[in-house]
């Protein structure tokens, strides 16, 4: 209603803007005590600009400081305290819609790191402090769809839920990728091989003349490591062989190729080649892969070459397709010459060469160090140095020997795969019995039986793809998927055994981590967390249990699960946080194990879909 401009109106007009004030500030404390039911899209509205400023270089005394006190504070298990849960937690700008705390260029860059770009250290790993650390919830970019289906999935993505299509055209003589429409499709080509990733597999294959042209050689072959892997098309194609590859690149120019990975539920990983070891334990791999990776492999002595030495197994091969290999002009001859020369040293030997591609393959045992010439290069690694050592180590150029054990047996002495993934690896002697093995493979089995039962009423055959278990122990958790069309990615303490290598002993793959730092991933890219007293092991280090839950909605997709088995005030813990997370409780139950775990609880939730008003705006 508009006033009239006589002084006899200004005084009730007045009175009424007071009265409508107090009731707006009743409405909106009442309210917003009172919000269990609001909506989502609310929640986002009215809080998509509230990202803590230290984070952006801001403040560092601000309310996101002061949270991360609170946090730590109320994360306490023991005292029985009831500690303040919020309702809400703020979402974060739109631009941070695919942020990656410890691979984020605008943190290197308001810290003025200083950095060697020549050896890739901005692209390797680079953690906020606490006190700069975001606090906020990653909105999902705007038009968001569900992901499309495994196995659909490996050919097809939603171009709204990465939009990015730079790849298409800078790469549209390759076929990486193609846009049509609403979506983009996967083609299966490379830089190496545009008529497809299958045909490429095969003449691998024909090349160390494997039976019936399989890569896997009969179940022998097992893991990859593909480096500089661009949308995962090699790894894509490798999978109907029974054949999983770590495919592996950076955050750089070709910004999102790991993203597109993991949207198609290809298993992958965010790293690079850089001056630390890659986080695997020695001897993971029976085939390292580099299609016109552009790495420089003669830099620094060799040393990005001898670390590939270190983690591929006795006997395994280096398939390297580039230009080198053909040797056409000079530079590629000089370039082929050095390599041949180094490659010679490290004792490896040419399995085949054909065209632009050459496979090199390592010896079976140290009887090829042991001959080389005195003062020969590159020495042999310290007797001191562990190979199996992948959490912030840094590189040294020289050649990881072999056990005792392998170089007796010479090789890994592993059974082909799936009998693998069951049978008591040789490495299990650093860590226990067959016993404990089966046991444990059997406890996990059962485990896994009870979980997917919970998860039954919400969850069909292609409703999970891509899997992380948070504290994988010996992959036993993984082991019980066998028969579910997924991949799991295994996670292993960094400072707790190192049972890493028995995980890709058993034909799986994982990663070392610090559960006190984000994860190198993308959000959005993983459908089931899987968090086994994780919790309880972050609040012995002193770490943050609400930074923990805000990285795993990070990670998990909308309508996403997580399950968590924990002690009971970790599951009363996580209960607080669901409305602010926008998760909803699927299922809570009592252990059921007759072991010493029996005290635990597991308690699974799903992420719900949600979208910023703004991202609503845009997407129309």
């Amino acid at each position: 209603m508009r006033g009239r401009s006589d002084g006899s109106q200004k005084k009730p007009w007045l009175t009424a803007v007071v009265v409508l004030g107090i009731l707006f500030v009743f409405l909106y404390v009442y309210f917003g005590s009172q919000s269990s039911g609001e909506s989502a899209l609310e929640y986002g509205s009215r809080s998509l600009r509230k990202l803590g400023s230290s984070y952006l270089g801001g403040d560092e005394d601000t309310d996101l400081g002061n949270k991360q006190d609170e946090s730590s504070t109320i994360f306490r298990l023991d005292d029985g305290e009831d500690g303040i849960s919020p309702k809400s937690f703020p979402v974060c700008d739109d631009r941070h819609s695919e942020l990656i705390p410890c691979l984020d260029r605008n943190l290197i860059y308001q810290t003025r790191l200083k950095l060697d770009l020549s050896l890739m250290e901005h692209y390797e790993r680079h953690c906020p402090l606490p006190e700069r650390r975001y606090n906020c919830l990653i909105p999902p970019p705007a038009g968001y769809k569900i992901p499309v289906k495994w196995p659909k999935s490996r050919d097809e993505v939603w171009k709204a839920n990465i939009p990015h299509t730079h790849l298409a055209s800078e790469k549209s003589d390759q076929n990486w990728m193609v846009v049509k429409g609403e979506k983009i499709i996967f083609p299966g080509g490379g830089t190496h091989f545009h008529y497809g990733a299958d045909k490429y597999i095969a003449s691998l294959a024909k090349m160390l003349n494997f039976s019936r042209n399989n890569l896997n050689n009969e179940g022998r072959l097992r893991t990859v490591l593909d480096v500089g892997c661009g949308v995962a098309s090699f790894g894509a194609y490798l999978l109907s062989s029974d054949i999983i590859a770590m495919s592996l690149a950076p955050n750089d120019v070709h910004q999102n190729q790991i993203q597109f990975a993991l949207e198609r539920g290809i298993p992958a990983y965010l790293g690079v080649l850089g001056t630390k070891r890659l986080p695997y334990p020695s001897r993971s791999f029976e085939l390292a892969h580099c299609s016109r990776c552009r790495i420089d492999w003669l830099q620094r002595d060799g040393i990005l070459l001898l670390e590939l030495d270190r983690v591929l197994r006795p006997g395994g091969y280096f398939a390297y397709s580039s230009p080198e290999a053909y040797a056409q002009d000079e530079e590629d001859l000089r370039i082929w010459r050095e390599m041949s020369a180094l490659v010679e040293r490290m004792c490896w030997k040419i399995a085949s060469k054909m065209n632009q591609t050459v496979i090199w393959v390592k010896p079976l045992t140290n009887d090829c160090y042991m001959e080389r010439e005195p003062g020969i290069q590159p020495p042999l690694c310290r007797t001191e140095d562990d190979p199996d050592a992948a959490w912030g180590v840094q590189m040294e150029a020289c050649i990881t020997p072999y056990s005792d054990h392998d170089h007796r047996s010479k090789g890994s002495g592993l059974a082909p795969w799936p009998a693998r993934l069951t049978t008591a690896p040789p490495r299990l002697a650093d860590f226990g019995t067959k016993d404990m093995f089966d046991k444990d493979t059997e406890l996990w089995r059962r485990r896994v039986e009870s979980y997917w039962n919970l998860l039954s009423p919400k969850v069909s055959s292609d409703t999970l793809r891509n899997v992380m278990d948070m504290k994988a122990s010996l992959g036993s958790f993984a082991a019980g998927l066998k028969e579910k069309d997924v991949w799991v990615m295994n996670v292993v303490p960094e400072d707790g055994p190192n049972t890493l290598k028995l995980i890709y002993d058993r034909g799986l793959i994982g990663t070392v981590h610090n559960w006190c730092e984000a994860f190198s991933t993308y959000p959005r890219t993983y459908d089931l967390l899987h968090a086994w007293t994780v919790f309880s092991d972050i609040e012995r280090k002193g770490c943050s249990g609400e930074d923990l839950l805000i990285e795993m909605d990070r990670m998990l997709r909308p309508t996403g699960f997580a399950i968590i088995r924990d002690k009971p005030p970790v599951i009363d813990f996580v209960k607080k946080y669901l409305q602010a997370l926008h998760w909803e409780a699927v299922a809570t139950t009592d252990s059921t194990d007759s072991d010493e775990d029996g005290d635990e609880l597991v308690f699974i939730v799903q992420k719900k879909l949600w979208l910023t008003s703004e991202s609503l705006r845009d997407s129309d």
